[in-house]
Protein backbone atom coordinates (compact mmCIF):
# COMPACT_ATOMS: atom_id res chain seq x y z
CA UNK A 1 0.00 0.00 0.00
CA UNK A 2 1.44 3.43 -0.93
CA UNK A 3 2.08 6.11 1.41
CA UNK A 4 -0.38 8.00 0.01
CA UNK A 5 -3.06 5.77 -0.06
CA UNK A 6 -1.75 5.33 4.15
CA UNK A 7 -2.44 8.73 4.17
CA UNK A 8 -5.79 8.71 2.97
CA UNK A 9 -7.46 5.81 5.43
CA UNK A 10 -5.22 7.97 8.43
CA UNK A 11 -6.98 10.98 7.22
CA UNK A 12 -10.50 9.34 7.28
CA UNK A 13 -10.30 8.73 10.92
CA UNK A 14 -11.82 12.22 12.11
CA UNK A 15 -15.17 11.84 9.83
CA UNK A 16 -15.49 8.18 11.03
CA UNK A 17 -15.22 8.43 14.62
CA UNK A 18 -16.49 12.13 15.80
CA UNK A 19 -19.90 12.01 15.01
CA UNK A 20 -20.47 8.41 16.88
CA UNK A 21 -17.75 8.72 19.83
CA UNK A 22 -19.13 12.07 21.04
CA UNK A 23 -22.85 10.66 21.07
CA UNK A 24 -21.31 7.80 23.46
CA UNK A 25 -19.69 10.48 25.30
CA UNK A 26 -22.42 12.71 25.24
CA UNK A 27 -24.62 10.08 27.22
CA UNK A 28 -22.86 11.06 30.26
CA UNK A 29 -21.42 8.65 33.12
CA UNK A 30 -24.09 6.30 34.75
CA UNK A 31 -25.12 6.29 37.84
CA UNK A 32 -22.31 2.90 38.44
CA UNK A 33 -19.63 5.43 36.91
CA UNK A 34 -20.86 8.27 38.06
CA UNK A 35 -18.29 8.65 41.23
CA UNK A 36 -15.00 7.74 38.37
CA UNK A 37 -11.79 9.99 39.47
CA UNK A 38 -8.54 10.04 37.01
CA UNK A 39 -7.78 7.06 36.61
CA UNK A 40 -10.20 6.06 34.80
CA UNK A 41 -8.00 6.98 31.75
CA UNK A 42 -5.38 5.03 30.31
CA UNK A 43 -2.53 8.07 30.20
CA UNK A 44 -1.17 7.96 26.00
CA UNK A 45 2.05 7.60 27.12
CA UNK A 46 4.38 5.64 25.14
CA UNK A 47 6.55 3.13 27.23
CA UNK A 48 6.85 0.60 24.42
CA UNK A 49 10.41 1.28 22.78
CA UNK A 50 8.70 2.29 18.45
CA UNK A 51 12.21 2.11 17.06
CA UNK A 52 12.46 -0.26 13.87
CA UNK A 53 8.52 0.03 12.77
CA UNK A 54 7.71 0.95 9.26
CA UNK A 55 5.89 4.44 8.47
CA UNK A 56 2.77 2.22 8.11
CA UNK A 57 3.04 0.13 11.11
CA UNK A 58 3.18 4.02 12.84
CA UNK A 59 0.57 5.96 11.27
CA UNK A 60 -1.91 2.69 12.38
CA UNK A 61 -1.08 3.20 15.59
CA UNK A 62 -1.51 6.94 15.76
CA UNK A 63 -4.85 6.78 13.86
CA UNK A 64 -5.72 3.60 16.25
CA UNK A 65 -4.92 5.34 19.20
CA UNK A 66 -6.59 8.64 18.33
CA UNK A 67 -10.07 6.59 17.78
CA UNK A 68 -9.37 4.63 21.09
CA UNK A 69 -9.38 7.40 22.99
CA UNK A 70 -12.85 8.49 22.74
CA UNK A 71 -13.85 5.53 24.54
CA UNK A 72 -11.95 5.80 27.59
CA UNK A 73 -11.51 3.42 30.50
CA UNK A 74 -15.28 3.72 32.12
CA UNK A 75 -16.56 2.92 28.72
CA UNK A 76 -15.24 -0.62 29.38
CA UNK A 77 -15.87 -0.92 32.89
CA UNK A 78 -19.64 0.02 32.28
CA UNK A 79 -19.63 -2.99 29.35
CA UNK A 80 -17.66 -5.13 31.34
CA UNK A 81 -19.84 -5.05 34.20
CA UNK A 82 -23.39 -4.89 32.16
CA UNK A 83 -22.02 -7.85 29.65
CA UNK A 84 -23.05 -4.99 27.00
CA UNK A 85 -21.49 -5.55 23.29
CA UNK A 86 -19.35 -2.10 22.47
CA UNK A 87 -20.92 -1.80 19.05
CA UNK A 88 -20.33 1.92 19.44
CA UNK A 89 -16.28 1.26 19.20
CA UNK A 90 -17.43 -1.35 16.71
CA UNK A 91 -18.84 1.09 14.27
CA UNK A 92 -15.99 3.89 14.51
CA UNK A 93 -13.63 1.57 13.59
CA UNK A 94 -15.72 0.29 10.70
CA UNK A 95 -16.38 3.41 9.80
CA UNK A 96 -12.57 4.36 9.42
CA UNK A 97 -12.43 1.35 7.23
CA UNK A 98 -10.48 -0.52 9.90
CA UNK A 99 -12.09 -3.84 9.83
CA UNK A 100 -10.36 -4.22 6.38
CA UNK A 101 -6.98 -3.88 7.03
CA UNK A 102 -5.44 -6.76 6.00
CA UNK A 103 -7.66 -7.28 3.39
CA UNK A 104 -7.91 -6.20 -0.92
CA UNK A 105 -8.12 -2.72 -1.68
CA UNK A 106 -10.49 -3.82 -4.34
CA UNK A 107 -13.42 -5.01 -1.94
CA UNK A 108 -12.79 -2.29 -0.24
CA UNK A 109 -9.94 -2.82 2.29
CA UNK A 110 -7.05 -1.31 3.07
CA UNK A 111 -4.42 -3.66 1.69
CA UNK A 112 -2.24 -3.70 4.07
CA UNK A 113 -0.54 -6.33 5.66
CA UNK A 114 -0.65 -8.81 9.42
CA UNK A 115 2.03 -6.28 10.64
CA UNK A 116 -0.11 -3.64 10.30
CA UNK A 117 -3.03 -5.32 11.75
CA UNK A 118 -1.02 -6.65 14.46
CA UNK A 119 -0.38 -3.03 15.76
CA UNK A 120 -3.68 -1.78 15.23
CA UNK A 121 -4.55 -5.06 17.67
CA UNK A 122 -2.00 -4.10 20.02
CA UNK A 123 -2.98 -0.39 19.89
CA UNK A 124 -6.46 -1.67 21.15
CA UNK A 125 -5.80 -3.74 23.74
CA UNK A 126 -3.00 -0.86 24.78
CA UNK A 127 -5.26 2.35 24.93
CA UNK A 128 -7.18 0.07 28.29
CA UNK A 129 -9.66 -1.31 26.01
CA UNK A 130 -8.41 -4.61 26.85
CA UNK A 131 -9.38 -8.13 25.22
CA UNK A 132 -13.03 -6.89 24.94
CA UNK A 133 -12.04 -4.40 22.41
CA UNK A 134 -9.40 -6.60 20.64
CA UNK A 135 -12.42 -9.22 20.28
CA UNK A 136 -14.94 -7.40 19.30
CA UNK A 137 -13.47 -7.03 16.01
CA UNK A 138 -10.76 -9.68 16.25
CA UNK A 139 -12.16 -12.62 13.82
CA UNK A 140 -13.29 -9.72 11.26
CA UNK A 141 -9.58 -9.48 10.73
CA UNK A 142 -8.34 -13.11 11.01
CA UNK A 143 -11.33 -15.47 10.28
CA UNK A 144 -11.70 -13.42 6.35
CA UNK A 145 -8.34 -14.21 5.73
CA UNK A 146 -8.90 -17.49 4.23
CA UNK A 147 -11.89 -16.19 2.66
CA UNK A 148 -10.28 -13.67 0.99
CA UNK A 149 -7.42 -15.99 -0.21
CA UNK A 150 -9.55 -18.80 -1.53
CA UNK A 151 -13.24 -17.66 -1.53
CA UNK A 152 -14.96 -17.25 -5.46
CA UNK A 153 -15.28 -13.86 -6.60
CA UNK A 154 -19.62 -13.91 -5.97
CA UNK A 155 -18.64 -14.88 -2.49
CA UNK A 156 -15.84 -12.38 -2.17
CA UNK A 157 -17.69 -9.94 -3.68
CA UNK A 158 -20.78 -10.47 -1.47
CA UNK A 159 -19.61 -10.90 1.84
CA UNK A 160 -16.18 -9.12 2.19
CA UNK A 161 -17.49 -5.19 1.64
CA UNK A 162 -20.22 -5.84 4.40
CA UNK A 163 -17.45 -6.88 6.87
CA UNK A 164 -15.35 -4.04 6.31
CA UNK A 165 -18.24 -1.38 6.51
CA UNK A 166 -19.34 -2.33 9.38
CA UNK A 167 -22.99 -3.83 8.40
CA UNK A 168 -22.14 -7.79 9.09
CA UNK A 169 -19.83 -9.41 11.77
CA UNK A 170 -18.36 -12.71 11.87
CA UNK A 171 -17.18 -15.50 14.19
CA UNK A 172 -15.75 -18.50 13.67
CA UNK A 173 -16.86 -21.27 14.18
CA UNK A 174 -14.01 -24.62 14.96
CA UNK A 175 -13.69 -25.40 18.38
CA UNK A 176 -16.32 -28.21 19.63
CA UNK A 177 -16.74 -29.33 23.40
CA UNK A 178 -15.65 -32.93 22.55
CA UNK A 179 -12.84 -32.51 20.29
CA UNK A 180 -11.44 -29.42 21.95
CA UNK A 181 -7.46 -28.48 20.31
CA UNK A 182 -8.22 -32.15 18.55
CA UNK A 183 -9.00 -30.42 14.96
CA UNK A 184 -9.06 -33.41 13.17
CA UNK A 185 -11.53 -35.30 14.91
CA UNK A 186 -14.51 -32.62 14.83
CA UNK A 187 -17.52 -34.16 14.38
CA UNK A 188 -19.81 -31.48 13.68
CA UNK A 189 -20.95 -32.89 10.02
CA UNK A 190 -22.35 -31.27 7.10
CA UNK A 191 -23.99 -33.76 4.58
CA UNK A 192 -24.49 -32.92 0.99
CA UNK A 193 -27.91 -32.84 -0.34
CA UNK A 194 -28.77 -33.87 -3.92
CA UNK A 195 -29.35 -30.30 -4.76
CA UNK A 196 -25.67 -29.46 -3.83
CA UNK A 197 -26.84 -27.78 -0.41
CA UNK A 198 -25.66 -28.93 3.33
CA UNK A 199 -27.53 -29.94 6.23
CA UNK A 200 -25.11 -29.67 9.34
CA UNK A 201 -25.75 -31.80 12.63
CA UNK A 202 -23.24 -30.78 15.39
CA UNK A 203 -22.18 -28.31 18.13
CA UNK A 204 -19.36 -25.56 18.38
CA UNK A 205 -18.04 -24.02 21.99
CA UNK A 206 -16.59 -20.84 23.10
CA UNK A 207 -17.32 -18.77 19.66
CA UNK A 208 -17.50 -14.94 20.04
CA UNK A 209 -19.58 -12.64 18.97
CA UNK A 210 -22.35 -15.68 17.53
CA UNK A 211 -25.22 -13.06 19.13
CA UNK A 212 -24.13 -10.59 17.05
CA UNK A 213 -22.96 -11.71 13.94
CA UNK A 214 -24.18 -12.28 10.40
CA UNK A 215 -21.91 -14.94 9.07
CA UNK A 216 -19.61 -17.63 10.49
CA UNK A 217 -16.85 -19.30 8.90
CA UNK A 218 -17.51 -22.95 10.10
CA UNK A 219 -15.64 -25.65 9.72
CA UNK A 220 -17.37 -29.13 9.72
CA UNK A 221 -16.84 -32.76 8.31
CA UNK A 222 -18.06 -33.50 4.77
CA UNK A 223 -16.21 -37.24 4.68
CA UNK A 224 -16.32 -39.20 7.72
CA UNK A 225 -12.32 -39.31 9.40
CA UNK A 226 -12.68 -43.75 9.07
CA UNK A 227 -13.11 -42.99 4.85
CA UNK A 228 -10.26 -40.08 4.30
CA UNK A 229 -6.89 -41.24 3.28
CA UNK A 230 -5.08 -38.50 5.95
CA UNK A 231 -6.47 -36.90 8.77
CA UNK A 232 -6.18 -33.54 6.97
CA UNK A 233 -8.52 -34.65 4.91
CA UNK A 234 -12.63 -35.03 5.41
CA UNK A 235 -13.02 -31.11 6.81
CA UNK A 236 -14.58 -28.69 4.91
CA UNK A 237 -14.59 -24.44 5.00
CA UNK A 238 -18.07 -22.61 4.87
CA UNK A 239 -19.07 -19.26 5.46
CA UNK A 240 -22.32 -19.04 6.58
CA UNK A 241 -25.28 -17.15 7.70
CA UNK A 242 -26.17 -17.47 11.47
CA UNK A 243 -30.30 -16.94 10.86
CA UNK A 244 -31.73 -17.19 14.30
CA UNK A 245 -35.11 -17.65 13.23
CA UNK A 246 -34.52 -20.69 10.80
CA UNK A 247 -35.09 -24.25 12.02
CA UNK A 248 -32.08 -26.44 13.56
CA UNK A 249 -29.85 -23.29 14.63
CA UNK A 250 -30.22 -22.48 18.77
CA UNK A 251 -27.69 -20.36 20.64
CA UNK A 252 -26.66 -20.06 24.25
CA UNK A 253 -24.20 -17.63 25.92
CA UNK A 254 -21.76 -18.59 28.27
CA UNK A 255 -20.95 -16.63 31.34
CA UNK A 256 -17.15 -15.96 31.74
CA UNK A 257 -14.17 -14.98 34.12
CA UNK A 258 -13.35 -11.77 31.79
CA UNK A 259 -13.62 -9.94 28.18
CA UNK A 260 -18.00 -10.12 29.56
CA UNK A 261 -18.40 -7.43 26.81
CA UNK A 262 -18.21 -9.65 24.13
CA UNK A 263 -20.14 -12.46 23.99
CA UNK A 264 -18.99 -16.17 24.02
CA UNK A 265 -21.54 -18.96 23.26
CA UNK A 266 -22.10 -23.00 22.70
CA UNK A 267 -23.75 -22.90 18.82
CA UNK A 268 -25.96 -26.24 17.83
CA UNK A 269 -26.90 -27.29 14.86
CA UNK A 270 -29.67 -29.63 14.34
CA UNK A 271 -30.12 -30.24 10.46
CA UNK A 272 -29.33 -26.39 9.51
CA UNK A 273 -29.95 -25.98 6.10
CA UNK A 274 -26.85 -24.01 4.38
CA UNK A 275 -26.64 -23.20 0.38
CA UNK A 276 -23.50 -24.74 -2.16
CA UNK A 277 -22.23 -21.87 -2.52
CA UNK A 278 -21.32 -21.42 0.92
CA UNK A 279 -18.24 -23.73 0.55
CA UNK A 280 -14.87 -22.12 1.01
CA UNK A 281 -12.12 -23.44 -2.03
CA UNK A 282 -12.81 -27.41 -2.34
CA UNK A 283 -14.82 -29.53 -0.46
CA UNK A 284 -12.31 -31.75 1.79
CA UNK A 285 -9.77 -29.36 2.17
CA UNK A 286 -11.12 -26.96 4.86
CA UNK A 287 -8.49 -27.77 7.03
CA UNK A 288 -5.14 -26.79 4.98
CA UNK A 289 -7.71 -23.66 4.37
CA UNK A 290 -8.00 -22.68 7.78
CA UNK A 291 -3.98 -23.01 8.34
CA UNK A 292 -3.99 -19.79 6.37
CA UNK A 293 -6.30 -17.78 8.67
CA UNK A 294 -4.56 -19.79 12.19
CA UNK A 295 -1.02 -18.27 11.61
CA UNK A 296 -2.29 -14.77 11.60
CA UNK A 297 -4.76 -15.43 14.55
CA UNK A 298 -1.95 -16.20 16.39
CA UNK A 299 0.15 -13.27 15.31
CA UNK A 300 -2.65 -11.36 16.18
CA UNK A 301 -3.07 -13.00 19.92
CA UNK A 302 0.37 -12.11 20.53
CA UNK A 303 -0.09 -8.28 19.78
CA UNK A 304 -3.14 -8.00 21.88
CA UNK A 305 -1.68 -9.58 25.05
CA UNK A 306 1.51 -7.06 24.60
CA UNK A 307 -1.09 -4.79 24.71
CA UNK A 308 -2.51 -5.43 27.81
CA UNK A 309 0.78 -5.78 29.00
CA UNK A 310 2.42 -2.68 28.38
CA UNK A 311 -1.06 -1.25 29.66
CA UNK A 312 -0.82 -2.86 32.88
CA UNK A 313 2.88 -1.81 33.45
CA UNK A 314 2.60 1.89 32.41
CA UNK A 315 -0.69 1.84 35.14
CA UNK A 316 1.42 0.21 37.67
CA UNK A 317 4.19 1.92 36.87
CA UNK A 318 2.20 5.53 37.18
CA UNK A 319 0.66 4.46 40.44
CA UNK A 320 4.13 3.61 41.99
CA UNK A 321 5.54 7.06 41.71
CA UNK A 322 1.82 8.57 42.93
CA UNK A 323 1.65 6.54 45.87
CA UNK A 324 3.45 7.04 48.80
CA UNK A 325 4.09 5.05 51.96
CA UNK A 326 6.24 5.94 54.76
CA UNK A 327 6.91 9.51 53.36
CA UNK A 328 7.90 8.18 50.09
CA UNK A 329 6.84 6.91 46.62
CA UNK A 330 6.57 2.95 46.33
CA UNK A 331 8.44 3.18 43.25
CA UNK A 332 11.51 3.87 45.17
CA UNK A 333 11.21 0.23 46.73
CA UNK A 334 13.18 -2.53 44.39
CA UNK A 335 10.57 -4.73 45.62
CA UNK A 336 8.38 -2.70 43.30
CA UNK A 337 10.57 -1.26 40.74
CA UNK A 338 12.28 -4.53 39.65
CA UNK A 339 9.26 -6.77 39.05
CA UNK A 340 8.11 -4.10 36.81
CA UNK A 341 11.34 -3.51 35.57
CA UNK A 342 11.44 -7.34 34.62
CA UNK A 343 8.04 -7.35 33.06
CA UNK A 344 8.82 -4.26 30.65
CA UNK A 345 12.10 -6.27 29.24
CA UNK A 346 9.84 -8.96 28.85
CA UNK A 347 7.18 -7.38 26.52
CA UNK A 348 10.11 -6.20 24.59
CA UNK A 349 11.45 -9.26 23.97
CA UNK A 350 7.69 -10.50 23.26
CA UNK A 351 7.56 -7.87 20.76
CA UNK A 352 10.48 -8.51 18.61
CA UNK A 353 9.20 -11.94 18.39
CA UNK A 354 5.54 -11.08 18.01
CA UNK A 355 6.45 -8.39 14.93
CA UNK A 356 8.97 -10.81 13.19
CA UNK A 357 6.21 -13.80 12.90
CA UNK A 358 4.24 -11.08 11.39
CA UNK A 359 7.33 -10.03 9.05
CA UNK A 360 7.21 -13.82 8.30
CA UNK A 361 3.70 -14.20 7.39
CA UNK A 362 3.54 -11.10 4.95
CA UNK A 363 6.73 -11.76 3.05
CA UNK A 364 5.50 -15.25 2.38
CA UNK A 365 3.12 -14.01 0.06
CA UNK A 366 5.71 -12.94 -1.99
CA UNK A 367 8.74 -15.10 -1.04
CA UNK A 368 8.35 -18.33 -1.79
CA UNK A 369 11.05 -19.39 0.22
CA UNK A 370 9.63 -18.81 3.63
CA UNK A 371 7.86 -22.27 4.51
CA UNK A 372 4.51 -22.18 5.99
CA UNK A 373 6.20 -24.43 9.32
CA UNK A 374 8.68 -21.66 9.39
CA UNK A 375 5.75 -19.05 9.73
CA UNK A 376 3.98 -21.61 11.75
CA UNK A 377 6.94 -21.61 14.68
CA UNK A 378 7.61 -17.87 14.60
CA UNK A 379 3.78 -17.35 15.23
CA UNK A 380 3.60 -19.94 17.72
CA UNK A 381 6.74 -18.63 19.69
CA UNK A 382 5.17 -14.76 19.21
CA UNK A 383 1.88 -16.25 21.04
CA UNK A 384 3.74 -18.04 23.80
CA UNK A 385 6.16 -15.38 24.70
CA UNK A 386 3.65 -12.65 24.12
CA UNK A 387 0.85 -14.06 26.51
CA UNK A 388 3.45 -15.08 29.39
CA UNK A 389 4.60 -11.85 29.42
CA UNK A 390 1.81 -10.10 29.51
CA UNK A 391 0.13 -12.38 32.49
CA UNK A 392 3.42 -11.47 34.46
CA UNK A 393 2.94 -7.84 33.99
CA UNK A 394 -0.69 -7.84 34.67
CA UNK A 395 -0.37 -9.90 38.07
CA UNK A 396 2.44 -7.44 38.84
CA UNK A 397 0.15 -4.47 38.10
CA UNK A 398 -2.43 -5.25 40.37
CA UNK A 399 0.43 -6.15 43.38
CA UNK A 400 1.74 -3.08 42.66
CA UNK A 401 -1.51 -0.91 43.26
CA UNK A 402 -2.41 -3.84 46.79
CA UNK A 403 -5.65 -3.21 47.78
CA UNK A 404 -6.73 -0.99 44.93
CA UNK A 405 -5.20 -3.22 42.72
CA UNK A 406 -8.76 -5.11 43.51
CA UNK A 407 -11.18 -1.94 42.88
CA UNK A 408 -12.76 -2.15 39.43
CA UNK A 409 -11.98 1.71 38.61
CA UNK A 410 -7.66 1.03 38.55
CA UNK A 411 -8.32 -1.39 35.56
CA UNK A 412 -5.24 -3.79 36.73
CA UNK A 413 -8.26 -6.46 38.02
CA UNK A 414 -10.06 -6.47 34.74
CA UNK A 415 -6.76 -6.55 32.80
CA UNK A 416 -5.94 -9.42 34.56
CA UNK A 417 -8.95 -11.37 34.31
CA UNK A 418 -8.66 -10.68 30.70
CA UNK A 419 -4.85 -11.83 30.11
CA UNK A 420 -5.74 -15.76 31.09
CA UNK A 421 -7.60 -15.61 27.34
CA UNK A 422 -4.07 -15.25 25.00
CA UNK A 423 -2.72 -17.87 27.36
CA UNK A 424 -5.39 -20.79 26.82
CA UNK A 425 -6.81 -19.71 23.09
CA UNK A 426 -6.80 -20.20 20.28
CA UNK A 427 -4.20 -22.85 21.39
CA UNK A 428 -2.37 -23.74 24.82
CA UNK A 429 0.75 -23.00 26.10
CA UNK A 430 1.70 -27.33 26.78
CA UNK A 431 0.11 -27.55 22.97
CA UNK A 432 2.76 -24.76 21.43
CA UNK A 433 5.34 -26.40 23.54
CA UNK A 434 4.22 -30.15 22.21
CA UNK A 435 4.66 -28.34 18.59
CA UNK A 436 7.96 -26.60 18.83
CA UNK A 437 9.58 -29.92 20.34
CA UNK A 438 8.07 -31.57 17.11
CA UNK A 439 8.78 -29.49 14.57
CA UNK A 440 12.19 -27.61 15.46
CA UNK A 441 14.04 -29.82 18.01
CA UNK A 442 12.36 -32.97 16.32
CA UNK A 443 11.31 -35.28 19.37
CA UNK A 444 8.55 -37.90 19.31
CA UNK A 445 5.27 -36.72 19.43
CA UNK A 446 3.78 -36.90 22.88
CA UNK A 447 -0.18 -36.77 21.73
Amino acid sequence: MSRLLVRHVYRMWPVAVNQQAVEVLARGPTPVLSARRHFSATPRQNIMETTGFTENQMMVREAIGAICSQFPNTYWQEHDQREEDPREFHAALARGGWLGIALPEELGGAGLGISEAVMMMQTITESGAGMAGAQAIHANVYATQPLAKFGTKDQLESTIPNIISGKWRTCFGVTEPNTGLDTLRLRTVAKKQADGSYIVTGQKIWITCAQVAKKMMLLARTTPLEEVKKPSEGLSLFCIDLDKDAPGLEMRKIKKMGGRAVDANEVFFDNYKIPADTLIGSENQGFKIILHGMNAERCLLAGEALGLGYAAVKKAAEYARERVVFQRPIGMNQGIAHPLADAYMHLEAAKLATYHAARLYDSSTLDQSIKQDTIGVAANTAKYLAAEAAFTACERAVMTHGGMGYAMEYDVERWLRECLVPRIAPVSREMIMNYISEKVLQLPRSY
